[in-house]
């Protein structure tokens, strides 16, 4: 089958790979659409450890298999441990995800999952929006988690005008928070966003005119936009951190603990919480899902290159095998 594999650093190889292998009973999924994340961009630049090279990446996945229409958890768990029983499953501690091995990932024409790991889309859901399932459904972990914290309908700052953010902040809307403002620094992204998505978004700069936020989501992760928003939280707030930019910097400590701000690290999701997402999508709870750019797999690496490049104003790049 022919697959866009990892080769190191900026380097993107489409090319002939040998069949997927999976467990006994895993299901064989015939790929239609499957997204660029984040992280694969991380692992792209060669700043994921993780995902060493040669490797097949991309996690964000919806296809086919056995004739039904499917959107894929890419989380596979061990269902027995403590965690996994409690219902926190992300945080199997021998929790693997597909683009990272031993498992490899989605930018390819085939992939074998276990079968609990989909997700039935319906027909009137296109695999285009299916493959969204898996962002949005980290930005609905994060804002059940905030508002677990700091409940209520008050404000809530996004940072990250991609997926992640745009999922976050779809997913604060759809759980009954009424205003919700992103933070872009690119202004094509910012007034795709407000034409789009339906949402407002300001530059960096702009912050500190809107005032303080019950809850912010950082989507970002990196020392600039966690001190911007440690200096936005109100007080009693709280700060969900799902980017991964950068591993250290940026907290402001002391106000964060005068002002009895909360800060929780957020990894995915839940298996409830991706179907609940699914379910929230299917529903048209979450918007139209438009906000989607499309190319074939084949192109994948000018695509990685134009991201790199800030010359995509979409969210999100789906590619098709």
């Amino acid at each position: 089958m022919k697959a866009l594999v990892y080769m190191g650093p900026e380097k993107l190889d489409f090319s002939e790979v040998g069949e997927p292998s999976g467990a006994r009973g895993d299901a064989l999924i015939s790929i239609e659409s499957v997204g660029i994340c984040g992280s694969d961009m991380h692992a792209y630049l060669g700043h994921d450890e993780r995902r060493p090279a040669p490797l097949i990446l991309g996690h964000e996945v919806a296809g086919v298999t056995d004739g039904q229409r499917v959107t894929v958890n890419p989380l596979v768990t061990c269902g027995t441990c403590r965690y996994c029983r409690e219902g926190r499953d992300n945080l199997c501690p021998t929790r693997q995800i597909i683009s990272m091995p031993p498992r490899e990932g989605g930018f390819a024409e085939r992939l074998t999952m276990p079968p609990g790991n989909l997700v039935n889309v319906p027909d009137h859901v296109t695999a285009d929006q299916a493959a969204l399932a898996e962002p949005i459904a980290c930005g609905w972990h994060a804002a059940r988690l905030s508002l677990g914290i700091a409940p209520g309908t008050g404000r809530a700052l996004v940072f990250g005008g991609g997926a992640i953010g745009v999922g976050s902040a779809l997913s604060l809307i759809a759980q009954g928070v009424a205003d919700v403002l992103v933070v872009e620094p690119n202004e094509g992204r910012r007034a795709y966003l407000e034409a789009t998505c339906g949402l407002k978004a300001i530059a960096p700069e702009a912050i500190a005119g809107e005032g303080l936020f019950d809850i912010i989501i950082d989507g970002v992760g990196y020392p600039a936009t966690r001190a911007a928003a440690s200096a936005a939280a109100a007080p009693g707030g709280v700060i969900a951190h799902i980017g991964l930019g950068s591993a250290e910097g940026g907290l402001d400590i002391r106000r964060m603990t005068l002002q009895e701000i909360s800060f929780v690290g957020t990894y995915t999701y839940t298996a409830r919480d991706f179907r609940d997402t699914a379910a929230a999508m299917f529903d048209g709870r979450l918007g139209a899902l438009d906000w989607v750019e499309i190319r074939p797999l084949s192109e994948g690496a000018q695509a990685f290159a134009d991201i790199r490049a800030g010359k995509v104003a979409a969210p999100k790049i789906i590619l098709k095998p």
